[in-house]
């Protein structure tokens, strides 16, 4: 017994040494925590339950000239569901039908067809089911309200999804241009100024609440986010709408591979409209690449108005020089040069070997005078501005190609003849723009821009003034006469196509073979290393009013389709007239009247139309479906709506129905076809 009882007691003490051991070393491991590694733990507890919270700042938005926006950042929703573990299944049964009648009205299809869509989830267990994508903010604000969905994350299942994306207002049109900064790079305004339209990030503290969410630890941000640039961009939506759909319409006519055309005011070199416009394999067109400032390509007659401007400067030649044109064809080192016009002009001036573009005679006046000194020839060339880029902040500007005599190894002995013509040397349409914008704006040279100034909050902190690059290419006398040979052109030479004796325009055709490079096939053999008599390059280039011009534009054309026709005037010079002509019916320059009734009948009409509207004293919302929309756009603005688009054309839908009550400041979307 006595035994039994010792053993007893020596457990006792056994676990009561034990337990004391054990209470001393949790004494010692609480202090350990507390003072020696509190700071430690104090840290992760404070990681776990509080974070620093991003506030992403808005990027900057662009805008046309004339305040139109060309792109902004818009949010959008994807909207998926829990449909097993947040919803109830009475819930579930009694809201199914409610849902699914809601989502048919929002998003189209059926309601049959949501309500098997949900109910075979359910029966999958499915979490995260897609409802919809990239919905607005309004649409979002709509199906948060919906059955079921208004019970919220944890007993509705609603799972939203947000994102900000970057869109264009105006659709597709000078998407080159206007850019972006995103996974696809930089590119176009947006790429250049990417860091003046980023803005800075802002924070604030957040803690860990029940059920996992987050709440702001104060009232006020620890750090207010700042708002990107705005920038303020020299393109004007009507004229750059005009350009795009000009351009495209002959594209599509003559299926040419892809163009671009350029409207640039003479004065101060803002870039008013610019399109690039490339062919998909299913003959669609789209804003491909930005040729007009990346695509380097030989010319051709565009070119002849420096080898002119350069004879007339120098003067070794008058407008009334006399040139022998002969049959329209010459042998230079075996190299034939031909006129397109099949046994020649004989005898003809100076003034009309440019008129007619004789390929001949621009080769035989420069050959005369320049063959022994060709640097002289090469010096005005790079005055000219011909030899190297412009200096674009946009990314991507093409590398021009201009012989230099110094370089024997590029020189030979029929560079300079085929220069003077067009051939041989590699530029930019921008490059052929801005000289051809010099001639109009009486020799002075101005760099070509696509911004006007930078903005934050309404605050211009940064105006980009006109550049000038050459305050004087050529003498007034020069000038004069090239001005005047140019509007002969039109009136009376390669461009007679196009004339009009309701407004003027001056300005030169061009037709270049295109040049097929030396490349390996997929046997190794050599092919190419020749010109093409199949594809070409058409262009046009000139300015308006010619007599006091306002605007100058150039309009190239690849890879027409040589049965509908391949030469400038045909292809080219179209598309420039009809930039002009509805410049000119839309912003009349200089007082000058058009008087074609018959083909602007339609659009007086419809100015007419909404001159009435515009005047009417507005208390209900109009009906501006069918309107263009940049007319519907004027209209609602005036009468104090904020208006949102996407597309492009006349209105197909408007948000706000006709003969709701207007509300000043309210915002109206509209959906143009």
């Amino acid at each position: 017994m006595a035994t039994h009882k010792k053993s007893i007691l020596t457990k006792f003490y056994l676990v009561a040494v034990f337990m004391t051991l054990f209470l001393l070393a949790i004494v010692f491991r609480v202090f350990t925590i507390q003072y020696s590694e509190g700071d430690k733990y104090r840290k992760l507890s404070t990681a776990l339950t509080i974070k620093q919270d991003t506030i992403y700042a808005n990027k900057g938005n662009l805008y046309a000239a004339d305040g139109n926006l060309l792109a902004t950042s818009m949010s959008r929703y994807t909207i998926r569901m829990d449909v097993v573990a947040a919803v109830k299944s009475g819930v579930f049964e009694k809201n199914i039908a409610g849902l699914s009648k809601e989502l048919s009205a929002m998003f189209g299809k059926s309601q049959s067809y949501y309500e098997h869509k949900l109910r075979k989830a359910k029966n999958k267990k499915s979490r995260y089911l897609l409802i919809a994508r990239n919905i607005g903010y309004s649409d979002y604000l709509k199906v948060k309200q919906f059955p079921i969905f208004n019970k919220g994350v944890y007993k509705g299942g609603f799972i939203a999804e947000h994102k900000t994306i970057r869109e264009h207002p105006i659709g597709k049109i000078a998407e080159r241009t206007i850019g972006y900064d995103d996974f696809r790079g930089g590119a176009g305004i947006e790429g250049a100024f990417a860091d003046y339209m980023q803005g800075e990030n802002g924070l604030r503290w957040k803690q860990k609440i029940a059920k996992n969410q987050w709440k702001p630890i104060n009232d006020v941000n620890e750090k207010e986010p700042i708002d990107g640039h705005d920038i303020i961009t020299t393109i004007d939506v009507n004229i750059q709408d005009v350009t795009h759909h000009a351009l495209l319409r002959k594209l599509e006519y003559f299926e040419a591979d892809h163009g671009c055309a350029v409207v640039m005011e003479t004065a101060t070199g803002e870039i008013k409209a610019i399109s690039n416009l490339g062919r998909t394999s299913k003959g669609t067109y789209y804003e491909k690449r930005n040729y007009a400032v990346w695509e380097s390509h030989e010319p051709g007659s565009t070119f002849k108005l420096a080898s002119l401007m350069i004879a007339l400067d120098d003067k070794v030649v008058d407008t009334s020089t006399v040139i022998d044109t002969q049959k329209g064809k010459i042998f230079i080192h075996n190299r034939k040069i031909e006129d397109s016009h099949k046994g020649g002009y004989g005898k003809i001036s100076v003034a009309r070997v440019f008129e007619v573009s004789s390929n001949v005679g621009i080769v035989k006046m420069i050959r005369k005078h320049y063959d022994k000194n060709p640097q002289k020839y090469y010096d005005k060339i790079e005055k000219y501005g011909f030899t190297k880029p412009i200096g674009f902040q946009i990314k991507g500007e093409g590398i021009p190609y201009v012989p230099n005599p110094t370089d024997k190894n590029r020189w030979n002995k029929i560079s300079l003849e085929w220069m003077s013509w067009g051939y041989g040397v590699s530029v930019t349409p921008m490059q052929t723009l801005m000289f051809y914008n010099a001639v109009a704006n009486n020799g002075v040279m101005v760099k070509p821009q696509f911004i006007k100034e930078l903005r934050r909050q309404d605050k211009t902190e940064k105006v980009f003034e006109t550049e000038i690059l050459n305050p004087k290419i050529a003498s007034d006398a020069t000038l004069k006469k090239l001005q005047k040979i140019m509007e002969d052109v039109v009136v009376k030479g390669t461009a007679k196509n196009i004339y009009s004796p309701n407004f003027s325009m001056a300005g030169k055709t061009g037709t270049a073979k295109k040049y097929i490079p030396r490349t390996k096939n997929n046997k190794g053999e050599w092919e190419g290393g020749y010109y093409s008599t199949e594809q070409y390059v058409a262009s046009f280039a000139g300015f308006f009013p010619a007599d006091s011009p306002k605007y100058s534009c150039i309009v190239v054309i690849h890879n027409p389709k040589k049965q509908k026709g391949y030469y400038g005037a045909t292809v080219a010079a179209p598309v420039f007239k009809e930039i002009a002509q509805k410049i000119y019916t839309t912003n009349p320059v200089d007082n000058q009247s058009v008087k074609d009734k018959v083909s602007f009948a339609t659009i007086d009409n419809q100015y007419q139309e909404f001159d009435e509207i515009l005047n009417s004293n507005y208390k209900r919302v109009p009906d501006v479906r069918g309107i263009p929309g940049m007319d519907a756009l004027s209209l609602l603005e005036n009468i104090g709506l904020k208006v949102k688009f996407t597309g492009v054309g006349k209105v197909k839908s408007q948000s706000q129905k006709k003969g709701e009550k207007l509300v000043k400041g309210s915002t109206i979307i509209l959906k143009l076809s």
